[in-house]
């Protein structure tokens, strides 16, 4: 399976190959600063992540072990890559259409924001 996705403005464009991991929620700090709200992902391994477009990307060095790439022309957020793992998640948002994931966790809930509650019956872990 080849799914083919894009930022909102299209000059960031990737095609993600083979089947992609369920949906992983982060209430984290850093996820709510970044994204304004909690980051949702799927993930591939990364040598199935092929940028067709990359014009824009700009990767942000966001802790001493990860990173995000997004799209320095519309601000979307792309991905998420943790050092030395061969995975990168991909922001679930940027999947059009028919995506047949489902969310199968919540992380780093300690820090969720106070403004929304947690609706689905997802496992809730305090950490990751």
């Amino acid at each position: 399976m080849i799914v083919q996705r894009s930022c909102e403005c299209g000059a960031v464009a990737f095609d993600l190959h083979g089947p992609l991991r369920d949906v992983v929620v982060c209430h984290c700090l850093q996820c709510r600063k970044t994204l304004g709200h909690y980051w949702a992902a799927t993930s591939v391994p990364t040598p199935q992540l092929h940028l067709r477009k990359s014009e824009s990307l700009i990767w942000y060095r966001s802790s001493d072990v990860a990173r995000r790439g997004f799209c320095s022309g519309c601000g979307s957020s792309l991905f998420y890559e943790l050092d030395g793992e061969a995975r990168t998640s991909v922001g679930a948002g940027t999947l059009d259409g028919e995506t047949v994931l489902s969310t199968t966790k919540h992380i780093f809930i300690k820090d969720k924001g106070d403004y929304y509650d947690i609706a689905c019956q997802a496992a809730q872990i305090a950490r990751y």
